[in-house]
């Protein structure tokens, strides 16, 4: 039996993550990705910051090129990863953004094998096909009354997510060796404050500061979107990271795409999103599929 605390922690974060999505596709409704992007990950900073300080004050001896890495890692998948996950969620939806999610674990096992010669085996090749199989049985639908302008408007959002997705990969493959060589919530806090450095860069750049306050002052979900920065930032980071400390990127990145069942369960009963056959089948191909991830 695999089934360690590291496979727990990316089970978990799946979980939370999913309560995150439905929170801020709710509070997408009256907030831009970038806007939301901003909040979530500065207020994720402070709590990381005061978790840092009461749990872990001793500050590491970081390597330039561990900084260097570190930041790196932020600026991809923070900055720009987030903003283009929950531009890609606005545009096609919590059920279709799943499905472009189900590419995560594809690039983050592909890059585990370039860059830190990661490997699945026996089993588990089995079972992370069942996962991905099971995910887009869950999420995938068809809609043949979309018009031409709504099926562009898929085209592009999906475009986003899959960009988003990439980007993440990238991040978390290059912030894993530091996740061994460093503290672990330091590491974790100094990559969200790299993701927030680079979104206010952003503003500095568009110089649009003032529209991002008026902005904040027309938000209609304020609990939603503090439930969801603390859920899907400030937990969800802390457990996706400790998954990926704690076993391999491979078997963490294929657990964390049960994120998308959980999704749809809960976009079903918070969203009034319809689950058929298809999608029952769906979620026991999956679950089928974390069996075989973790026990093989």
């Amino acid at each position: 039996m695999n089934f360690g605390i590291g496979e727990f922690y990316s089970l978990a974060c799946a979980l939370v993550w999913a309560v995150a999505v439905v929170l801020f596709k709710k509070s997408g409704e009256s907030i831009a990705p970038f806007a939301l992007n901003l909040f979530k990950n500065s207020l994720a900073a402070v709590l990381l910051g005061l978790t840092v300080l009461v749990l872990s004050p001793e500050v590491p001896d970081f390597t330039p090129l561990s900084l260097g890495l570190i930041v790196i890692s932020g600026l991809l998948g923070i900055c720009l990863g987030d903003s283009y996950y929950l531009r890609a969620l606005n545009t096609i939806g919590a059920s279709r953004m799943a499905v472009a999610q189900t590419l995560f674990s594809p690039f983050v096992i592909v890059l585990s094998a370039i860059f830190l010669d990661e490997r699945l085996h026996g089993l588990q090749w089995l079972g992370a096909a069942f996962v991905l199989g099971g995910i887009v049985l869950v999420t995938w639908t068809r809609d043949a009354a979309m018009s031409a302008v709504d099926a562009r408007r898929l085209r592009i959002g999906a475009g986003y997510g899959v960009l988003s997705v990439l980007l993440m990969a990238i991040g978390i493959v290059m912030a894993k060796p530091m996740l061994a060589l460093h503290a672990f919530l330091w590491v974790v806090w100094l990559r969200v404050l790299a993701g927030v450095a680079g979104l206010l860069v952003v503003i500095a750049i568009k110089r649009n500061a003032g529209a991002l306050l008026a902005e904040y002052r027309a938000v209609r979900h304020w609990p939603q979107i503090v439930a969801g920065a603390v859920a899907g930032t400030y937990l969800s980071m802390m457990l996706w990271l400790a998954g990926y400390k704690y076993t391999s990127a491979s078997v963490a990145a294929v657990l964390n795409e049960t994120a998308a069942v959980f999704i749809v369960l809960l976009a079903v009963v918070f969203l009034h999103e319809r689950v058929g056959r298809r999608q029952v089948v769906g979620i026991a191909f999956a679950m089928f599929g974390v069996s075989l991830m973790v026990l093989s």
